[in-house]
């Protein structure tokens, strides 16, 4: 099947289901995963953000996007199609980027790399490190770096 030429938001190479990363210890929670081969560089996902009213708090949810380069960040974003659904993992290490179009509310994702079928797609969150609600997941995702950091010394 094919999209609408016109269409704003198109998710037709993913599929949701429960995570890879989830189990008894992290909880059960759901990711998004390629439903095709995707090359590196193809688009996987675009759609379109809706800005969230002033004064909403994403520090506390971490189910909204970050919507600026402004810190500390104000502004906040519900995304659409399977993009809410993209976990993310260590800078440098994701199979996905978001391109963010903060003066249009949209986003478009592509593969930094080629992505079999049924492969979970990651992105690095841009607010991972300094967002409240993701304080114990940025630990998780970084926890090798302090072994790492040792290692070095």
């Amino acid at each position: 099947m094919t999209s609408h030429a016109e269409t704003k938001i198109d998710c037709s190479k993913v599929y949701v289901k429960q995570s890879t990363f989830s189990n008894e210890e992290t909880g059960m929670f759901d990711g998004a995963f390629a439903a095709v081969e995707i090359k590196e560089g193809d688009l996987v996902e675009k759609g379109l953000m809706r800005r969230l009213p002033e004064g909403f708090d994403g520090n506390t949810c971490p189910f909204i996007f970050t919507w600026s380069t402004e810190r500390p960040n104000k502004t906040w974003g519900m995304g659409s199609g399977c993009a809410p659904y993209y976990n993310t993992c260590k800078e440098g290490t994701a199979n996905t980027k978001m391109v963010r179009f903060f003066d249009e509310d949209r986003f478009e994702i592509y593969a930094t790399r080629d992505i079999k079928v049924d492969e979970e797609l990651l992105h690095t969150y841009i607010s991972l490190k300094w967002r409240t609600c993701f304080q114990e997941l940025n630990d998780i995702v970084h926890k090798d770096d302090e072994s790492e950091h040792k290692a070095d010394a």
